[in-house]
């Protein structure tokens, strides 16, 4: 369900939604996503609207990224999806901004 919060306009504007889709492990539509913090064949980490985000598997792929509607779509075998609170999170940044530099 969508929820509508004013702009201070007067104007209502609706506010993202976030939703995880799957099909058959293989498939996974996500929306509310704010930014692909890093990925790999392996792990997927996504800043969304309600946190962290991690999804791991084996052979994954960016099937769909559209950065102004906020949707990634990953294709491979899914392991696992978790959100990540504030210590996780921030440990997860650091160690894959430091494997990626």
């Amino acid at each position: 369900m969508s929820q509508l919060y004013d702009t201070g306009s007067g104007n209502k504007e609706q506010a993202v939604h976030h939703d995880i889709s799957m099909k058959g492990r293989r498939l996974v539509d996500i929306t509310g996503v704010k930014q692909v913090e890093s990925f790999d064949n392996e792990e997927f980490l996504l800043e969304t609207v309600m946190g962290f985000l991690s999804i791991r598997g084996q052979n994954l792929q960016m099937k769909n990224l559209d950065v102004e509607k906020g949707i990634v779509s990953i294709k491979g075998k899914v392991f696992d999806i978790v959100y990540l609170d504030e210590n996780q999170s921030e440990k997860a940044k650091g160690f894959f901004s430091k494997l990626f530099r």
